[in-house]
């Protein structure tokens, strides 16, 4: 006997009146109709099953800290990082958990279940690294989190940075970072990405570097990422988070680099909702999008994942880690409004952040992961153009959050106890 079947589900791909079997944690069939019996069955007629949503960008230090000690009043990226500073020296192993774990509860609700977080080694203290350990292997039954180990004040700029990566990489946090245009000098940003690639390839690790996070068409950073990652043969492995330079970049110029970016299968990440805010702060009318070029980047055949980045934070007073709101602003900001570039967006918060965080069994085919979510919508554009409810999410074969279907009452008669609608918000 099956331990749940979905029953009469839609999927992505357009399929429909399809059911979904499922035995211990796996999915075992695909299928309309499937004839057999199992311990629990799931009717989902007309609803959106999708692989879990993927935040590949975010800040799970920081996070639900507005406010402390101030607010940022330029909304520049460079105010909240000296905010972030005035912070650290308060922050508490406990409060990092107590924040990062409010959090994760927020994204199980929404369906999300694999978020890669950066987390700052510049506090000799190790405080973030050793709270997010925690959180990983605590919400491991929940949720898959990737950490990121990021050198928020420069790997070189930063006099401890260089030895508290390597601690932190020691005591197992999963992926290299680097902030390579924070660093004092191009030169040294360079230099910079160079010295994380090699360990990198070093100890067999990802990479993941914040690059290029500003308005300034010259820099250009990726360039020598992507020379980096195919010098190392790290190929497939490397990740440039941001590249908001690219928006302000010369055709000319991105016309050499989007090759140079695909021939060393270098994966992108943009963080729609944080990108517009902080960037073109330093310009007055017209302003500049703030995102990198999305629609550009995937024809060239380069993996694009939206990430959420922060939420209630030093650099984002707003949100509540849905990806569908990213999902939903990135479309609108990269004017990729057309049917299949709606499809695209969906990915950007679904497959395509699973490519870039490298998880295994991610999808909704025999053999992968029984997680999945069962949207209020008949398709992913539906779920964009709705911000969908969450009716369940589902996690190794069991329910671990739902949500009541959203309908509205409407009374058009002249009182409460005459015509009345129901109205399924579809």
């Amino acid at each position: 006997m099956l331990d749940l079947i979905v029953r009469n589900t839609n999927l992505p791909d357009g399929r429909k009146g399809i059911d979904i079997a499922i035995h211990e944690g796996r999915i075992v069939e695909v299928s309309p109709a499937i004839k057999a019996t199992a311990v629990s069955e799931l009717e989902a007629t007309g609803c959106l099953a999708t692989p879990p949503f993927v935040d590949s960008h975010f800040h799970m230090d920081s996070t639900l800290s507005l406010g402390h000690p101030r607010l940022n009043q330029s909304g520049t990226l460079l105010e909240g990082i000296e905010l972030w500073g005035e912070l650290k020296p308060d922050l508490t192993v406990e409060t990092i958990k107590k924040r990062a774990l409010a959090l994760c509860r927020w994204s199980i609700a929404r369906g999300t279940l694999a978020i890669r977080s950066h987390v700052d080694i510049c506090d000799d203290r190790l405080l973030a690294v050793e709270a997010l350990l925690e959180v990983r292997e605590q919400m491991r039954p929940y949720i898959d989190l990737q950490l990121v180990a990021f050198p928020q004040d420069g790997y070189l700029r930063y006099s401890g940075a260089q030895e508290n990566l390597k601690r932190a990489l020691d005591k197992g946090v999963d992926v290299v970072g680097g902030i390579p245009h924070f660093e004092r000098t191009m030169a040294e940003g360079a230099r910079s990405i160079k010295l994380l690639c090699e360990i990198a390839e070093k100890r067999g690790l990802q990479v993941d570097m914040h690059c290029d996070e500003n308005d300034d068409p010259l820099s250009r950073h990726v360039e020598t990422l992507a020379f980096e990652t195919r010098r190392q043969g790290l190929e497939g492995h490397v990740t440039g988070s941001h590249l908001t330079s690219m928006h302000s970049m010369n055709d000319n110029y991105v016309s050499k680099l989007l090759p140079l970016m695909h021939e060393a299968g270098l994966q992108v990440v943009a963080n729609p909702l944080i990108n517009i805010t902080l960037q073109g702060r330093h310009e007055g009318y017209p302003k500049r999008r703030g995102m990198t070029r999305v629609p550009e980047l995937l024809k060239a055949g380069i993996n694009v994942a939206f990430g959420h980045d922060c939420v209630m934070d030093p650099w984002y007073s707003l949100g509540s880690h849905d990806m569908l709101d990213v999902a939903h602003m990135g479309l609108h900001v990269a004017q990729m409004t057309g049917i299949g570039e709606i499809k695209q967006a969906f990915s950007a918060v679904t497959c395509n952040g699973a490519a870039v965080m490298g998880l295994d069994l991610y999808g909704l085919e025999p053999g992968c992961h029984a997680d999945m979510v069962i949207l209020q919508a008949e398709s992913p554009a539906d779920a964009l153009r709705l911000r969908a409810e969450r009716l369940f999410v589902i996690r190794r074969g069991r329910i671990i959050a739902r949500t009541p279907r959203v309908t509205s009452q409407l009374f058009l008669g002249k009182d409460q106890t005459d015509v009345h609608f129901n109205c399924d918000l579809l």
